[in-house]
């Protein structure tokens, strides 16, 4: 049992949450009060002192048992070990500065954590914790605007995490109408989409002037559905169908804010890949993929001729549920902005204090970035890349749209590697983004170079003008912007 499962087994459960560094710092406080070493603690528990350094420095959460044989060493009740109250002013600060150390916040100015010691006077702790909550004011004041766009967006990636990005409740919905249209298995054809409209009470119109703001308009009242009658060259014209019937199918009606909104435009996606690629015949294919260890994203594509991002897509929806394999999925414009992420798989991916995702800068060593230098556009890049939480595989594409190009890739623990096509392959990277600086900061010395001599003009997609990261430049890879500089800058003549 945790100490969080302890808590909740307490009356009062629902006190103020209890943490690992909480009840580190109180069981320190209660040795020291005894007199007692660090190493007197341990023989009385029976337990190495480095553990218990672990523990009480919050790096390492101990089992209720444990947590038991300390209470009674230190003659305390198991309660006086779980308050969440702090002791005292000093304690509370240290606290609060080491939560702070292992933040998003110090990570992004690259200041390493350090161990406070007593040595340390309150007034530096003080310091130090002003500074702290100024700049993430700032930060906030920046980001003012797109915060509830930024936490609808982490809300969401929470909810979809916890079903494994699987909705039982759309994927019967799909079943029922391919049922009710007799479709017989396989790709869905333009015919079938149709006739999925014919069932719904639609009649189809192809028009050439459609307003340039919309992908279709449903006029409710005559049951007529029009759609462009210009068809991109990367487009589906299916998906346009269904994406403007997903909504009446799931009986959508005018969103009261962006979090209704997102959640809508994710039913509605989720459902037309639910129509294009069922799940009573995809699960049977990626199943057999499986067996044969040759699950390819590329296969699930072609076999229900749908985009790469489709199929990427309906993979994750997939994947857990009935093959059992926990998945990670990213798209990245060219920019290096993530502007699509989904994970169960424990990939940590770099986000804003909100833990918003879409709008950060995407790891320069992670395959979804290094797929743009990739000179072979006609197959697919795989990458090993070795990380602070794990190694993890990527199979990636580069693909076109109206905003530049963007990146699909999907990715596993190495461990689930065995199940794919690629995974000899010899290329790998290096990412500590989810640990250390990495890449979010370019090299000093460019740094020092360029940082006052540069003004750039950003290329991110206005689609993502609501959840940019904030910094000098939004969306702006400013390594990208150095080396450029620096590689153009003319140089003196010898």
């Amino acid at each position: 049992m945790t100490i969080e499962e302890a808590r909740q087994g307490r009356p009062g459960g629902d006190a103020p949450t209890v943490d690992a560094l909480t009840i580190g710092r109180r069981i320190r406080h209660l040795r020291t009060a005894r007199k007692m070493t660090l190493d007197d603690l341990a023989a009385a528990v029976d337990r190495a002192p480095s553990q218990l350094s672990m523990i009480e420095t919050g790096k390492r959460e101990p089992k209720l048992s444990l947590l038991q044989a300390i209470a009674r060493a230190l003659g305390v009740t198991i309660d006086a070990v779980l308050e969440a109250e702090p002791l005292d002013d000093r304690t509370s600060m240290e606290i609060a500065l080491e939560r702070a150390m292992r933040g998003p916040t110090f990570h992004a100015l690259g200041i390493t954590p350090f161990r406070i010691g007593r040595s340390v006077p309150d007034e530096a702790l003080a310091a130090l914790l002003s500074l702290q909550r100024e700049i993430e004011r700032l930060t906030d004041e920046r980001s003012a605007t797109p915060e509830e766009a930024r936490r609808a967006n982490v809300d969401l990636r929470h909810l979809m995490r916890r079903q494994d990005n699987y909705f039982p409740e759309l994927e019967a919905q799909a079943r029922q109408i391919l049922d009710a249209v007799d479709h017989p298995g396989g790709p869905l054809t333009q015919r079938t989409a149709s006739d999925i409209a014919a069932h719904l009470g639609f009649s189809l119109h192809y028009v050439a002037d459609l307003p340039a703001s919309t992908r279709s308009v449903a006029d409710l009242r005559h049951g007529r559905l029009y759609l462009s009658s210009t068809v991109p060259a990367k487009g589906d014209s299916r998906t346009a169908v269904l994406q403007a019937l997903a909504s009446r199918i799931l009986g959508h009606s005018e969103p009261r804010s962006y979090a209704d909104f997102l959640r809508q435009r994710v039913e509605t996606n989720y459902l037309t890949g639910a129509l294009l690629v069922p799940e009573a015949h995809a699960a049977p294919f990626l199943r057999d993929a499986k067996e044969r260890r040759a699950i390819s994203i590329e296969d699930l594509r072609d076999a229900y001729s749908v985009s790469y991002e489709t199929a990427a897509h309906r993979f994750t929806n997939l994947a857990t549920e009935h093959l059992g394999i926990r998945v990670h999925f990213l798209k990245v414009h060219e920019s290096g902005t993530i502007t699509k992420a989904y994970e169960n798989d424990d990939v940590n991916f770099p986000a804003d204090r909100l833990g918003s995702i879409e709008g950060q800068l995407c790891c320069r060593r992670w395959t979804s970035r290094v797929v743009f230098d990739i000179p072979d556009k006609f197959n697919p890049y795989y990458q090993y890349t070795d990380t602070g939480q794990g190694t993890f595989w990527c199979t990636a594409r580069v693909e076109a749209s109206s905003e530049g190009a963007h990146s699909v890739s999907v990715g596993v623990r190495f461990d689930d590697t065995k199940w794919f096509i690629g995974r000899e392959t010899a290329n790998r990277g290096i990412s500590r983004h989810s640990v250390e600086v990495c890449c979010r900061r370019p090299p000093a010395e460019l740094e020092g170079a360029w940082r006052d001599q540069a003004w750039p003009n950003v290329r991110t997609p206005r689609t993502l003008l609501a959840t940019l990261p904030s910094g000098s430049f939004p969306g702006v890879d400013t390594t990208d912007l150095y080396e450029f500089l620096d590689a153009h800058a003319p140089r003196a003549e010898a």
